[in-house]
């Protein structure tokens, strides 16, 4: 990665992304127990809470829990009588995330829910927890358009819908790849430019992530 943008990445975050304690305390529990280090980084987690913000977010949905580092950035930005719901398959990750919650204060505000997405999804519908102001994708990538297609089933006009890791390093230019994680986001992208339920563009990144990209999407009146 050409370190000029990690530089710019890190002159950014010192200005508007600062970790409070609580965050950098959810990273160091992640990398004691190994867990992945796919975690938004501190500028995009502040961006969530923008978007959060912009929306004037009470509810909202997060698909790919991991260790809850993106789930507390929205969280803190939630009124008092807000919520999280964030959605996690693996048992272990939703463990680790479930302490973080708890020692950043915020289970009133965070409710972890073990499982996969599309068995989980419905049942939030039976629930009637939707519609949600906001939901944030960043789970498994071969479902990623089925993944939104419920998002927006759970939505309401003015939801804001993101879906992370779209571009993979620019790995989606790559017509022929056999990649499942790109063919996932491959397929979300080229059905986003038919879609008339959402006004949509992609965002391309670069920092200490490397090369990416987010969905950013408001649902039609």
């Amino acid at each position: 990665m050409n370190t000029i943008f990690e530089k710019v990445d890190h002159y950014i975050g010192a200005l508007l992304g600062q970790e409070d304690p609580s965050l950098v305390q959810a990273t160091q529990l992640m990398e004691r127990h190994r867990l992945p280090n796919i975690s938004v980084s501190p500028n995009q987690g502040k961006f969530l809470q923008v978007l959060a913000l912009a929306c004037n977010a009470t509810k909202i949905l997060e698909l790919g829990t991991l260790g809850a580092y993106s789930t507390i950035w929205l969280a803190k930005v939630l009124p008092e009588h807000g919520k999280v719901i964030s959605v996690e398959f693996d048992a272990f990750h939703a463990d680790i995330a479930r302490e973080n919650v708890t020692n950043a204060g915020l289970d009133h505000k965070i409710d972890i829910r073990r499982g996969a997405a599309m068995e989980v999804m419905p049942v939030l519908e039976k629930e009637g927890q939707g519609p949600f102001d906001m939901i944030f994708i960043d789970a498994d990538k071969p479902p990623y358009l089925e993944y939104f297609q419920w998002a927006i089933r759970l939505s309401h006009p003015g939801t804001i819908i993101v879906a992370d890791n779209v571009i993979r390093n620019g790995e989606v230019l790559d017509e022929n790849s056999k990649d499942e994680k790109v063919n996932g986001v491959q397929r979300l992208n080229k059905w986003l430019s038919t879609c008339k339920e959402v006004t949509a563009t992609i965002l391309q990144t670069v920092g200490v992530k490397e090369h990416d990209g987010m969905v950013i999407a408001v649902v039609n009146k």
